[in-house]
Parts: C-alpha cells; structure tokens; sequence
C-alpha cells in the first residue's frame, strides 16, 4: 500500500506494509539520523516531530500517519550550516557517543517551540522520555536553555556557531578563532 506524508517540508509517497513502522520506514529511504534503539518506545532515540509533536517513530505505526507532517533532524541544518538547536548541542559539549543527539535534539526543539523559555525543571520533563548512557544530562540541559536563547534572538552566535564575544577585554584580535590574545 502507499502512503502520502510531507516529510521535511517535502510531500513524499512511501510505498509501505500495514505492519511498517514510522522508523522502519525513514531507515529505508534514506533518513538514518532517527536511531534504532530499543524497539519498544523507552529510549527515544527514535523521537522525530509528527505534526508539531515529538514521536517516538519505533512504535508508531506509519499506516496511521496519511496526510502529517514529519520533520526529522535532516530538515534542521547541514554539517556547514547547523540549526540553533544542533549549534547549542555542539558547543555546549552535549553529546558524546551521539547515538541518542538526535531523539533529544527533535524534542528539545519541539519543547522550544511550544515554550521559548522553559526552565530547568520544564527542560528536565521534556527530555524526561529520551536517554542517554554516556552524559551525566547537565550538559544537554545547558544545550536546550543556550538554545533558548539563540532561538529568542538575545544571544549572538558567530560564523562558526559559537557566541560572539561580548567581553570589555576583548581586543578585535583572532583569539577567538584559536589565534592568541595581542
């Protein structure tokens, strides 16, 4: 059977089993960056945005799903060009391994859009259904409160994705691009 989603903006047609899940579905036409982990819906490396909801697409039957719109972590940004969200990930240190990076990044960002600046409590019950084996999660939720603010326009963010220096004993000079200090 077929079924007709707008996938990253894009209107697709996937030819699929009743039996098809949502992540057995993206895996086979290209969109890896949803990971397989548990195959039961606890870990949440599968999390990708269902029509404006994150999704845990390992349980999700994908013949349910004629007509939303899904939006997975290829539609936020490129390695040249990161999303808000991916930027903070990176330069706040929040991933290690990376396999569950992408099931937090699509629920931070639906947490972001619902509420642009949630506190750590909010950030820690949004998450609350993702895993991750390899960071003690501090770091993640410094990722999602920088992202906040990237997102709201308050904080600069250079060339490179990092934050623009706003500090008075800073001298024009490269050492913020691993030059030294004149």
């Amino acid at each position: 059977m077929e079924i007709d989603i707008t996938l990253n903006g894009d209107d697709v047609t996937f030819e699929i089993a009743r039996s098809d899940t949502l992540l057995d579905v993206l895996r086979d036409n290209g969109y890896t960056g949803a990971k397989r982990g548990c195959d039961t819906g606890n870990c949440g490396f599968c999390t990708v945005i269902v029509d404006g909801d994150p999704v845990k697409s390992c349980i999700r039957p994908v013949s349910q799903l004629a007509g939303t719109e899904v939006e997975t972590i290829e539609s936020l940004g490129t390695q040249d060009d990161l999303g808000p969200v991916q930027s903070a990930f990176v330069d706040n240190s929040a991933l290690q391994c990376g396999f569950c990076i992408p099931g937090m990044i699509m629920r931070s960002k639906a947490l972001l859009e619902e509420n642009p600046d949630p506190d750590e409590a909010d950030i820690r019950d949004a998450l609350s259904e993702n895993l991750c084996r390899c960071t003690g999660y501090e770091k993640i939720i410094d990722a999602v409160q920088d992202a906040s603010t990237r997102m709201s326009g308050e904080a600069d963010v250079a060339a490179d994705g990092g934050r623009v220096s706003t500090d008075a004993t800073c001298h024009g000079c490269d050492c913020l691009e691993g030059g030294s200090d004149k």
